[in-house]
């Protein structure tokens, strides 16, 4: 309650604030729906290149750089990107569906009824880890190899995910390369096929990337196709039981489900923030935002803006306005995988209506530490069926 608090008085006495000393160093905090999209919509002047500090708050480890797509100007984000865009092209999806809609039936066909469990672990992750194994085409029975990577990569000062800190946090990173290296050169002696490690592996633009390069990518790969989707899915089931109203109105009216989807995103704002670094003096909301600034956009107070959004600290599946939420983000650098992760969790919904008739959760979740990614790391829950 405090941080929604604090993002609430930013956006209404200063959207564009300045902290002179942090752990993280001087930055500039953008909490406006406004003055995120200036300067998410404005590449030219705002840097996500990995040169120049890249993407979160901080300056990454010296002697361990992971140049990835996302943390690249142009040209070479967007010939990187495209490389992997037909994994997640409209007819992939197409190819997808069946797949996923099946193990989708499968997982809550084989959850317990009226008797708790974590939905995060047995829900949440198994979802989303399935999926990228298809993605990466990873072998299946290895596939929490990848949420463990994924989770290893944005706390490497949390304890309880990473007791070894940066040691362990190398170690593990280095680990993940060796594996994805094996896998790159395996895919690259063979035709290419539409998984993202086979269409990087025969890109022009990327099937000579150096080794970080490669885990750069990779694991920009990963946290993009799990952390997002998994946190929305553990976000929906909160949202709803927390709503009960809405929950009744998604019963009587299952073609809500694709605005809910929507809404949960802009509620719940998977990624709390995006960094950009000024290329050149910037003003912007009558304040001079230097050349070299690391300038924070707090998606998360953005989806909350009390000037864009009617009641935005409200959960409304049919909010009319719900897909302008934030959390893709905007212009060049809008999430690639962001059609995949609405598909995967519209049909989650679509099979849990037709089995259940209430998710009950049982105690308020456990949250995520840090100010990168914003989600769940456990929710007792119960389900009582039709």
């Amino acid at each position: 309650n405090k941080m929604w608090d604090r993002f609430e008085r930013l956006r209404k006495e200063d959207p564009v604030h300045f902290t002179p000393d942090s752990f993280v160093g001087p930055y500039w905090s953008v909490t406006s729906y406004e003055t995120i999209m200036a300067i998410d919509t404005d590449h030219k002047r705002f840097s996500s290149s990995w040169e120049h500090g890249g993407i979160t708050l901080g300056q990454p480890l010296e002697d361990f750089e992971m140049p990835m797509f996302i943390a690249m100007d142009e040209p070479r984000h967007s010939e990187q990107r495209k490389t992997v865009q037909p994994a997640v092209a409209p007819n992939m999806l197409k190819e997808y569906e069946p797949l996923i809609r099946s193990r989708t039936q499968g997982l809550l066909d084989s959850l317990p009824v009226n008797e708790p469990f974590d939905w995060v672990d047995k829900v949440s992750i198994e979802l989303t880890t399935m999926m990228l194994a298809t993605l990466f085409d990873y072998p299946f029975e290895r596939r929490r190899d990848l949420t463990h990577w994924s989770d290893i990569v944005t706390n490497m000062n949390n304890p309880d995910i990473c007791p070894g800190g940066e040691e362990q946090w190398k170690r593990e990173m280095l680990e993940c390369l060796t594996t994805f290296m094996g896998i790159f050169q395996e895919r690259q002696a063979i035709p290419q096929k539409n998984d993202l490690m086979s269409l990087l592996a025969h890109g022009e633009k990327t099937r000579n990337m150096v080794p970080m390069e490669l885990l750069g990518n990779v694991i920009l790969l990963i946290v993009g196709g799990n952390d997002t989707t998994r946190n929305t899915m553990t976000a929906s089931a909160y949202a709803l039981n927390k709503y009960p109203e809405q929950f009744e109105k998604l019963k009587a009216d299952h073609s809500l489900i694709p605005n809910m989807v929507s809404e949960t995103i802009r509620w719940q704002t998977p990624l709390a923030h995006m960094r950009r670094t000024a290329l050149e003096d910037v003003e912007l909301a009558g304040k001079l935002i230097k050349k070299g600034d690391q300038v924070a956009m707090w998606y998360i107070s953005g989806n909350r803006d009390e000037a864009f959004w009617d009641k935005p600290n409200d959960y409304i599946i049919d909010r009319p306005d719900a897909r302008r939420h934030l959390s893709f983000g905007f212009g060049i650098h809008r999430c690639v995988g962001n059609r995949l992760g609405e598909l995967q969790l519209q049909i989650l919904w679509q099979e849990l209506l037709e089995r259940f008739e209430h998710i009950e959760v049982l105690d308020e979740p456990s949250n995520t530490s840090g100010g990168f990614v914003h989600g769940y790391t456990w929710m007792p829950v119960i389900l009582h069926p039709k």
